[in-house]
């Protein structure tokens, strides 16, 4: 039976988690390698709450739906229907507001699908969770993780909180939410500098991120908005929200459009009241009709319709759009700002260049396609070790390249995904070249060594064929090919440069 921990708050934190020794995290949090009881658990849940990703402020739905009839031009709407119906014309007032209703309604429903798309991102967080309470393994809700427990994680799991790991078995963890990465990160229980990028902390494991293999036991250092992930979650909701280019032209041409509207009235009523002499409430009542009908009551209806095909369109492409106008906003972008290998795009990459035999080509193509240009043209040397290039591509490579109705995908790491294209474009169909050179014996990638070598067999005897690092690959050559296609003395200095 385990005694009861120290219930009090953990120490300070002085030394970040990737660079504290373990021992030490240990004790700052007051526990164990054996994890907390359920006690102290309990306690704990109570005193640092539920292991969530922040909440925004709802707003109610009544709220929502009378926030959009807060719009200059709507005002004037209202204020026309208004005129209309003390002017005795009510199917025109009916006309009037069915319009205005009709841009509030379709907003709202649009608002409404894309609150519930939204809410589907806290799946992010595991709805389980492994740890050790009273010694034991027992599954929990991932909800009631705290700081000081120990838990285990396996393939398949998302991390429940962000972890400093105690035991690690060729753990490897796709980080591509928070690093963009589109490779997994092996993982290990030593510490990183303190002022190591996020990618570079091997000691740790971060809420969200999901294990690709291996499995491991960890010290939960953070949970809620405390993780690294809640941090992102917290700036976002701290985000200044800014009217788009189309409200505030909207709200612009409203207030000119009422200025001038009550200045020609009172302009008109002028005219025929002290020029013309003519009775002042008839005249009233002109100028009030005129000015009515100067309201283009239409408008709104027809900018909020077309914005609701828009973004019924960029749901087809998968685009989540909060509200109407932003899709607007997509037309006054000029800068899009995105990540080195767009994962957070499409998570495809392309080989776009290539340098050969001292010399650099062009590679043309679309995504994970095999078709494509080498420009210039290569000479007859040249293409020979392009040859050789694309072949080790082919056989150096455990993806495979996968056709789907008129769309090409990787089935496997996109990076491989990207030279079997560039392969394809070089050599045709890869299939040939696989069974032509068939694979005896393979190293696979490793961090510590930064390569993958395979052995394969052809008519022409073994080749041992790598790709890796390029500092790694060059210094296990002695050779490298020349701009006449012809092996030369490696020059290191010329690869470096």
């Amino acid at each position: 039976m385990m005694t009861m921990l120290d219930r009090s708050k953990p120490s300070p934190l002085v030394t970040p988690p990737h660079a504290e020794p373990l021992d030490d995290a240990l004790a700052r949090l007051s526990t164990s390698r054996k994890g907390l009881n359920q006690a102290e658990a309990d306690a704990r849940l109570e005193e640092y709450g539920p292991n969530r990703t922040p909440r925004g402020r709802r707003t109610p739905a009544l709220l929502r739906f009378f926030r959009h009839f807060h719009n200059a031009l709507i005002y004037v709407l209202i204020g026309a229907a208004a005129i209309t119906w003390w002017l005795g014309h009510p199917i025109d007032t009916a006309v009037i507001l069915f319009v205005v209703f009709a841009n509030a309604v379709i907003g709202f429903i649009q608002e409404g699908r894309a609150e519930a798309a939204m809410e589907a991102i806290e799946s992010l967080l595991s709805p389980h969770a492994a740890v050790y309470r009273d010694g034991r393994r027992v599954t929990v809700e991932a909800v009631t993780v705290v700081p000081g427990d120990v838990v285990f994680v396996e393939a398949g799991d998302r991390i429940p909180a962000d972890l400093r790991l105690i035991k690690s078995s060729h753990l490897r963890i796709q980080e591509a939410i928070l690093t963009g990465e589109s490779v997994a990160v092996d993982k290990s229980v030593g510490v990183s500098q303190a002022d190591a990028p996020l990618g570079d902390r091997t000691g740790c494991a971060f809420s969200g991120t999901i294990v690709t293999a291996g499995q491991a036991e960890g010290l939960v250092v953070a949970t809620g908005i405390n993780t690294e992930i809640g941090r992102i979650s917290g700036m976002l909701s701290s985000v200044d929200r800014l009217q788009t280019p189309l409200l505030r032209q909207m709200n612009a041409f409203a207030k000119w459009l009422t200025i001038l509207i009550l200045l020609i009235g009172a302009a008109l009523l002028s005219f025929g009241v002290f020029i013309r002499n003519a009775d002042f409430s008839e005249t009233f009542m002109s100028v009030v009709g005129l000015s009515v009908a100067a309201i283009p009551e239409g408008l709104p209806a027809v900018l909020t319709i077309t914005m609701a095909i828009g973004v019924r369109a960029m749901a087809g492409k998968n685009a989540i759009v909060r509200r109407l106008p932003a899709i607007e906003t997509l037309g006054a972008v000029s800068v899009i700002c995105t990540d080195k290998t767009g994962t957070l795009t499409h998570n495809e990459m392309m080989a776009s260049a290539i340098i050969v035999a001292g010399q650099a080509f062009d590679v043309t193509g679309d995504g994970y396609t095999p078709s494509g240009d080498i420009s210039p043209a290569p000479s007859e040397p040249v293409q020979s070790v392009l040859e050789q290039l694309a072949i080790t591509a082919t056989v150096c490579n455990d993806s495979r390249l996968v056709k789907d109705a008129q769309t090409w995908t990787v089935s496997g790491d996109p990076m491989e995904g990207a030279l079997l294209a560039f392969a394809g474009k070089i050599l045709g169909p890869l299939d040939d070249v696989r069974r032509d050179h068939p694979r005896t014996a393979v190293l696979p990638f490793d961090a510590r060594h930064r390569f993958m070598a395979t052995l394969t067999t052809n008519g022409t005897g073994q080749h041992v064929r790598a790709k890796g690092a390029p500092e790694v690959i060059s210094s296990l050559c002695t050779k490298m090919m020349g701009p006449d296609g012809t092996p030369v003395p490696i020059d290191h200095k010329f690869i470096k440069a």
